[in-house]
Protein backbone atom coordinates (compact mmCIF):
# COMPACT_ATOMS: atom_id res chain seq x y z
CA UNK A 1 0.00 0.00 0.00
CA UNK A 2 1.53 3.38 -0.98
CA UNK A 3 2.28 5.87 1.76
CA UNK A 4 0.78 9.31 2.22
CA UNK A 5 3.89 11.20 1.13
CA UNK A 6 5.88 10.61 -2.05
CA UNK A 7 8.94 12.74 -2.76
CA UNK A 8 8.97 14.50 -6.15
CA UNK A 9 11.77 17.07 -6.11
CA UNK A 10 14.28 19.03 -4.07
CA UNK A 11 15.29 22.56 -5.01
CA UNK A 12 18.58 24.05 -3.86
CA UNK A 13 17.37 27.33 -2.36
CA UNK A 14 18.48 29.44 0.62
CA UNK A 15 16.81 28.50 3.90
CA UNK A 16 13.30 29.77 4.46
CA UNK A 17 10.88 30.72 7.22
CA UNK A 18 7.69 30.19 5.23
CA UNK A 19 6.46 28.69 1.99
CA UNK A 20 3.03 29.22 0.42
CA UNK A 21 1.71 28.22 -2.99
CA UNK A 22 -1.03 29.45 -5.29
CA UNK A 23 -1.63 27.90 -8.69
CA UNK A 24 1.61 27.19 -10.52
CA UNK A 25 3.85 29.21 -8.22
CA UNK A 26 5.34 28.76 -4.77
CA UNK A 27 6.66 31.66 -2.69
CA UNK A 28 9.46 31.36 -0.14
CA UNK A 29 10.37 33.91 2.52
CA UNK A 30 14.04 33.43 3.43
CA UNK A 31 15.78 33.37 6.80
CA UNK A 32 18.91 35.42 6.05
CA UNK A 33 19.68 38.54 4.02
CA UNK A 34 20.48 39.33 1.29
CA UNK A 35 17.80 36.76 0.39
CA UNK A 36 14.29 38.18 0.80
CA UNK A 37 11.59 36.36 -1.16
CA UNK A 38 11.82 33.85 -4.00
CA UNK A 39 9.10 33.02 -6.52
CA UNK A 40 9.28 29.45 -7.82
CA UNK A 41 7.57 28.09 -10.92
CA UNK A 42 6.10 24.72 -9.88
CA UNK A 43 3.93 24.10 -12.95
CA UNK A 44 5.97 20.89 -13.20
CA UNK A 45 6.46 19.99 -9.52
CA UNK A 46 9.26 17.60 -10.47
CA UNK A 47 11.24 20.46 -11.99
CA UNK A 48 10.80 23.59 -9.85
CA UNK A 49 12.54 26.70 -11.12
CA UNK A 50 13.22 30.04 -9.42
CA UNK A 51 11.82 32.79 -11.66
CA UNK A 52 11.84 35.87 -9.44
CA UNK A 53 13.61 37.13 -6.32
CA UNK A 54 13.68 40.09 -3.95
CA UNK A 55 16.98 41.01 -2.31
CA UNK A 56 17.49 42.79 1.00
CA UNK A 57 20.08 44.89 2.81
CA UNK A 58 22.11 42.95 5.37
CA UNK A 59 20.16 44.35 8.35
CA UNK A 60 16.68 43.25 7.17
CA UNK A 61 14.84 39.99 7.81
CA UNK A 62 11.93 39.06 5.50
CA UNK A 63 10.99 35.43 6.12
CA UNK A 64 7.19 35.40 5.78
CA UNK A 65 4.98 35.77 2.71
CA UNK A 66 1.29 35.69 1.68
CA UNK A 67 -0.15 35.87 -1.83
CA UNK A 68 -3.60 36.70 -3.20
CA UNK A 69 -3.77 36.74 -6.97
CA UNK A 70 -1.29 39.31 -8.23
CA UNK A 71 -0.63 40.85 -4.80
CA UNK A 72 2.12 39.61 -2.50
CA UNK A 73 2.75 40.68 1.10
CA UNK A 74 6.04 40.16 2.94
CA UNK A 75 7.27 41.10 6.39
CA UNK A 76 10.29 43.26 7.15
CA UNK A 77 11.93 43.24 10.58
CA UNK A 78 15.40 43.85 11.96
CA UNK A 79 17.69 40.90 11.28
CA UNK A 80 18.52 39.46 14.68
CA UNK A 81 22.25 39.30 13.95
CA UNK A 82 22.27 43.10 13.67
CA UNK A 83 23.63 44.80 16.78
CA UNK A 84 23.14 48.29 18.16
CA UNK A 85 20.52 50.80 17.03
CA UNK A 86 18.39 50.31 13.95
CA UNK A 87 20.57 51.12 10.95
CA UNK A 88 19.86 54.13 8.81
CA UNK A 89 17.62 53.12 5.95
CA UNK A 90 15.99 50.19 7.77
CA UNK A 91 12.34 49.85 6.66
CA UNK A 92 10.23 47.72 8.98
CA UNK A 93 6.63 46.59 8.63
CA UNK A 94 4.70 44.94 5.79
CA UNK A 95 5.57 45.56 2.15
CA UNK A 96 3.13 44.97 -0.69
CA UNK A 97 4.21 43.88 -4.18
CA UNK A 98 2.55 43.70 -7.57
CA UNK A 99 3.50 40.30 -9.01
CA UNK A 100 1.61 40.27 -12.31
CA UNK A 101 5.05 39.62 -13.76
CA UNK A 102 6.36 36.89 -11.46
CA UNK A 103 9.90 37.50 -12.67
CA UNK A 104 9.84 41.17 -11.61
CA UNK A 105 8.05 41.81 -8.27
CA UNK A 106 7.30 45.52 -7.98
CA UNK A 107 6.75 47.20 -4.62
CA UNK A 108 3.53 49.21 -4.52
CA UNK A 109 2.79 49.68 -0.82
CA UNK A 110 4.30 49.72 2.66
CA UNK A 111 2.83 49.67 6.17
CA UNK A 112 5.62 51.14 8.25
CA UNK A 113 6.43 49.99 11.78
CA UNK A 114 9.51 49.09 13.80
CA UNK A 115 9.21 45.62 12.31
CA UNK A 116 6.73 42.85 11.61
CA UNK A 117 7.12 39.13 12.26
CA UNK A 118 4.57 36.47 11.23
CA UNK A 119 1.17 37.39 9.80
CA UNK A 120 -2.02 36.09 8.21
CA UNK A 121 -3.99 37.63 5.35
CA UNK A 122 -7.25 36.94 3.53
CA UNK A 123 -6.74 39.50 0.77
CA UNK A 124 -9.06 42.05 2.38
CA UNK A 125 -7.16 42.41 5.64
CA UNK A 126 -3.78 41.43 7.05
CA UNK A 127 -3.44 40.32 10.67
CA UNK A 128 0.11 41.00 11.72
CA UNK A 129 2.47 40.80 14.67
CA UNK A 130 4.00 44.24 14.68
CA UNK A 131 6.53 46.10 16.79
CA UNK A 132 5.04 49.54 17.34
CA UNK A 133 6.38 52.70 18.95
CA UNK A 134 5.55 52.83 22.66
CA UNK A 135 4.98 49.08 23.15
CA UNK A 136 7.17 46.35 24.62
CA UNK A 137 7.26 43.48 22.14
CA UNK A 138 5.07 42.86 19.11
CA UNK A 139 1.31 43.46 19.33
CA UNK A 140 -1.64 42.55 17.10
CA UNK A 141 -2.30 45.02 14.28
CA UNK A 142 -5.04 44.65 11.64
CA UNK A 143 -4.41 46.23 8.24
CA UNK A 144 -7.11 47.19 5.74
CA UNK A 145 -5.93 46.17 2.25
CA UNK A 146 -8.80 47.71 0.28
CA UNK A 147 -6.13 49.74 -1.49
CA UNK A 148 -3.03 47.51 -1.53
CA UNK A 149 -0.87 50.52 -2.32
CA UNK A 150 -1.97 52.14 0.96
CA UNK A 151 -2.36 49.50 3.69
CA UNK A 152 -4.02 51.15 6.68
CA UNK A 153 -3.87 50.10 10.33
CA UNK A 154 -7.47 50.02 11.58
CA UNK A 155 -7.09 48.14 14.87
CA UNK A 156 -4.60 47.19 17.56
CA UNK A 157 -4.71 44.76 20.47
CA UNK A 158 -2.04 44.11 23.05
CA UNK A 159 -1.62 42.17 26.26
CA UNK A 160 -2.05 44.48 29.27
CA UNK A 161 1.45 45.48 30.34
CA UNK A 162 2.85 46.00 26.83
CA UNK A 163 1.88 49.65 26.38
CA UNK A 164 4.81 51.25 28.16
CA UNK A 165 4.09 54.69 26.71
CA UNK A 166 0.64 54.47 28.25
CA UNK A 167 1.99 53.78 31.70
CA UNK A 168 1.55 50.00 31.68
CA UNK A 169 4.12 47.80 33.41
CA UNK A 170 4.77 44.21 32.27
CA UNK A 171 4.73 41.42 34.86
CA UNK A 172 7.10 39.34 32.73
CA UNK A 173 10.73 39.56 31.68
CA UNK A 174 11.63 41.70 28.65
CA UNK A 175 9.78 40.81 25.44
CA UNK A 176 8.75 37.31 26.43
CA UNK A 177 5.04 38.11 26.18
CA UNK A 178 4.59 39.25 22.60
CA UNK A 179 2.35 38.56 19.65
CA UNK A 180 3.79 35.89 17.40
CA UNK A 181 1.11 34.79 14.97
CA UNK A 182 -2.50 35.97 14.55
CA UNK A 183 -4.51 33.43 12.52
CA UNK A 184 -7.99 34.42 11.35
CA UNK A 185 -10.75 31.83 11.22
CA UNK A 186 -14.26 33.24 10.83
CA UNK A 187 -14.84 36.06 13.30
CA UNK A 188 -11.95 35.03 15.55
CA UNK A 189 -8.21 35.65 15.70
CA UNK A 190 -6.41 32.68 17.22
CA UNK A 191 -3.24 34.38 18.35
CA UNK A 192 -0.08 32.84 19.76
CA UNK A 193 1.65 35.07 22.28
CA UNK A 194 5.06 33.42 22.77
CA UNK A 195 5.73 32.89 26.50
CA UNK A 196 2.33 34.51 27.09
CA UNK A 197 0.58 31.41 25.70
CA UNK A 198 -2.27 32.17 23.33
CA UNK A 199 -5.38 34.33 23.21
CA UNK A 200 -8.66 34.09 21.31
CA UNK A 201 -9.86 37.48 20.04
CA UNK A 202 -13.33 38.27 18.72
CA UNK A 203 -13.42 40.46 15.62
CA UNK A 204 -17.14 40.80 14.94
CA UNK A 205 -16.24 44.48 14.98
CA UNK A 206 -12.94 44.29 13.16
CA UNK A 207 -11.89 47.73 14.35
CA UNK A 208 -12.25 46.72 18.00
CA UNK A 209 -10.82 43.26 18.75
CA UNK A 210 -12.25 41.80 21.95
CA UNK A 211 -10.51 39.43 24.34
CA UNK A 212 -12.46 36.19 24.75
CA UNK A 213 -10.01 33.92 26.53
CA UNK A 214 -6.41 32.85 26.86
CA UNK A 215 -4.27 29.99 28.07
CA UNK A 216 -0.61 29.93 29.07
CA UNK A 217 1.45 26.89 30.07
CA UNK A 218 4.91 28.44 29.87
CA UNK A 219 5.93 28.15 32.69
CA UNK A 220 6.00 25.38 33.74
CA UNK A 221 6.65 24.15 30.19
CA UNK A 222 9.83 25.65 28.74
CA UNK A 223 8.99 26.54 25.12
CA UNK A 224 6.88 29.42 23.75
CA UNK A 225 3.59 29.04 21.89
CA UNK A 226 4.07 29.29 18.13
CA UNK A 227 0.74 28.58 16.38
CA UNK A 228 -2.91 28.06 17.36
CA UNK A 229 -4.80 26.19 14.63
CA UNK A 230 -8.55 25.64 15.15
CA UNK A 231 -9.90 22.55 13.40
CA UNK A 232 -12.83 23.60 11.14
CA UNK A 233 -14.93 20.50 11.93
CA UNK A 234 -15.81 18.70 15.13
CA UNK A 235 -13.76 15.80 16.43
CA UNK A 236 -15.75 13.31 18.47
CA UNK A 237 -18.42 15.97 18.95
CA UNK A 238 -16.01 18.62 20.23
CA UNK A 239 -14.38 21.74 18.76
CA UNK A 240 -10.63 21.40 18.92
CA UNK A 241 -7.45 23.33 18.21
CA UNK A 242 -3.98 22.06 17.43
CA UNK A 243 -1.36 24.15 19.22
CA UNK A 244 2.36 23.91 18.61
CA UNK A 245 5.07 25.28 20.83
CA UNK A 246 8.37 26.20 19.18
CA UNK A 247 11.79 24.74 19.88
CA UNK A 248 13.98 27.75 20.77
CA UNK A 249 17.15 28.67 22.63
CA UNK A 250 15.11 31.12 24.79
CA UNK A 251 13.62 28.26 26.80
CA UNK A 252 12.66 28.42 30.45
CA UNK A 253 14.14 25.02 31.39
CA UNK A 254 16.46 22.58 29.59
CA UNK A 255 13.72 20.06 28.81
CA UNK A 256 11.41 18.85 27.41
CA UNK A 257 11.57 19.81 23.75
CA UNK A 258 8.64 21.63 22.18
CA UNK A 259 5.67 19.46 21.24
CA UNK A 260 2.06 19.52 20.01
CA UNK A 261 -1.04 20.04 22.14
CA UNK A 262 -4.72 19.28 21.54
CA UNK A 263 -6.93 21.91 23.17
CA UNK A 264 -10.71 21.65 23.56
CA UNK A 265 -12.26 25.00 22.57
CA UNK A 266 -15.91 23.89 22.61
CA UNK A 267 -16.39 26.45 25.38
CA UNK A 268 -14.13 29.07 23.89
CA UNK A 269 -14.14 31.10 27.09
CA UNK A 270 -12.50 28.17 28.86
CA UNK A 271 -10.00 26.36 26.58
CA UNK A 272 -8.80 23.06 28.06
CA UNK A 273 -5.72 21.00 27.04
CA UNK A 274 -6.82 17.39 26.55
CA UNK A 275 -3.81 15.66 24.94
CA UNK A 276 -0.24 16.11 23.74
CA UNK A 277 1.88 14.47 21.05
CA UNK A 278 5.60 14.30 20.53
CA UNK A 279 7.97 12.29 18.36
CA UNK A 280 8.57 8.97 20.15
CA UNK A 281 12.37 9.22 19.89
CA UNK A 282 12.59 12.75 21.31
CA UNK A 283 16.19 13.87 21.72
CA UNK A 284 17.97 16.07 24.29
CA UNK A 285 17.95 19.79 23.52
CA UNK A 286 20.82 20.77 21.24
CA UNK A 287 21.43 24.44 20.49
CA UNK A 288 23.16 23.51 17.24
CA UNK A 289 20.40 21.21 15.95
CA UNK A 290 16.90 21.90 17.22
CA UNK A 291 14.68 18.86 17.31
CA UNK A 292 11.22 19.80 18.62
CA UNK A 293 7.96 21.05 17.13
CA UNK A 294 7.47 24.18 15.05
CA UNK A 295 4.62 24.74 12.57
CA UNK A 296 1.53 22.81 11.43
CA UNK A 297 -0.10 23.15 8.04
CA UNK A 298 -2.61 26.01 8.18
CA UNK A 299 -5.09 24.73 5.57
CA UNK A 300 -7.00 21.85 7.17
CA UNK A 301 -9.08 19.49 5.03
CA UNK A 302 -9.42 16.43 7.22
CA UNK A 303 -8.09 14.69 10.30
CA UNK A 304 -4.48 14.41 9.18
CA UNK A 305 -2.23 17.30 10.23
CA UNK A 306 1.26 17.77 8.80
CA UNK A 307 3.68 19.35 11.27
CA UNK A 308 7.30 20.43 10.84
CA UNK A 309 9.55 19.09 13.58
CA UNK A 310 12.93 20.72 12.85
CA UNK A 311 15.50 17.87 12.95
CA UNK A 312 12.58 15.43 13.08
CA UNK A 313 11.50 16.40 9.55
CA UNK A 314 7.81 16.36 8.62
CA UNK A 315 5.31 14.43 10.72
CA UNK A 316 1.80 13.36 9.66
CA UNK A 317 -0.35 13.21 12.80
CA UNK A 318 -3.84 11.64 12.80
CA UNK A 319 -6.10 13.61 15.16
CA UNK A 320 -9.30 11.62 14.51
CA UNK A 321 -9.24 10.78 18.20
CA UNK A 322 -8.23 14.15 19.69
CA UNK A 323 -7.52 12.50 23.03
CA UNK A 324 -4.95 10.18 21.48
CA UNK A 325 -3.19 11.68 18.44
CA UNK A 326 -1.14 9.12 16.52
CA UNK A 327 1.55 9.40 13.89
CA UNK A 328 0.49 7.98 10.55
CA UNK A 329 3.73 8.60 8.66
CA UNK A 330 6.74 10.87 8.51
CA UNK A 331 9.09 12.19 5.85
CA UNK A 332 12.73 12.80 6.63
CA UNK A 333 14.36 15.04 4.00
CA UNK A 334 18.02 14.93 3.17
CA UNK A 335 20.07 17.92 4.35
CA UNK A 336 20.15 20.81 1.89
CA UNK A 337 23.18 21.80 -0.13
CA UNK A 338 26.15 22.53 2.10
CA UNK A 339 24.36 21.34 5.26
CA UNK A 340 24.83 18.32 7.51
CA UNK A 341 21.53 18.52 9.41
CA UNK A 342 17.83 19.00 8.66
CA UNK A 343 15.79 21.86 10.16
CA UNK A 344 12.31 21.53 8.64
CA UNK A 345 10.69 24.90 9.26
CA UNK A 346 7.38 25.34 7.43
CA UNK A 347 4.89 23.29 5.42
CA UNK A 348 2.17 24.22 2.95
CA UNK A 349 -0.47 21.82 1.62
CA UNK A 350 -1.96 22.47 -1.82
CA UNK A 351 -4.98 20.17 -1.62
CA UNK A 352 -6.17 21.03 -5.14
CA UNK A 353 -2.95 19.75 -6.72
CA UNK A 354 -2.22 17.10 -4.11
CA UNK A 355 1.16 18.66 -3.29
CA UNK A 356 3.11 19.45 -0.14
CA UNK A 357 5.84 22.09 0.04
CA UNK A 358 8.41 21.71 2.82
CA UNK A 359 11.02 24.41 3.45
CA UNK A 360 14.17 23.93 5.52
CA UNK A 361 15.42 26.92 7.51
CA UNK A 362 19.03 26.20 6.45
CA UNK A 363 18.66 25.18 2.79
CA UNK A 364 16.31 23.35 0.47
CA UNK A 365 12.69 23.18 -0.70
CA UNK A 366 11.17 19.70 -0.94
CA UNK A 367 8.04 19.03 -2.99
CA UNK A 368 5.99 15.93 -2.22
CA UNK A 369 2.91 14.27 -3.62
CA UNK A 370 0.25 13.98 -0.91
CA UNK A 371 -1.98 10.91 -1.19
CA UNK A 372 -4.52 11.76 1.47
Amino acid sequence: MPGLLHHLAKLDIPGGGQVVAEGNYAYVGHMKPPHGTSIVDVSDPRRPEIVGQISLPEHTHSHKVRVHGDVMLVNNELYRATTGDRPSGFEGGIKVYDIKDRSKPRQIGHYRSLGSHRFDSDGCYAYISSEEEGYVGDIVVILDLADPARPEAIAKWWMPGQWGAGGETPTWQGRRHRCHHPLRRGNRLYTSYWHGGFVILGIDDIRHPEYISGLDWSPPYPCPTHTVLPIPHELMGRRMAVVTDEEVADRLTPSPNAFLWMVDITDEKHPVPVATWRVPHDEPFNRNCWFGAHQPQETVNGNMILVTWFAGGLRAVDISNPYRPEEAEHFMPTPGAGQTIVQSNDVFVDKARGLVYLIDRLNGLDILEYRC
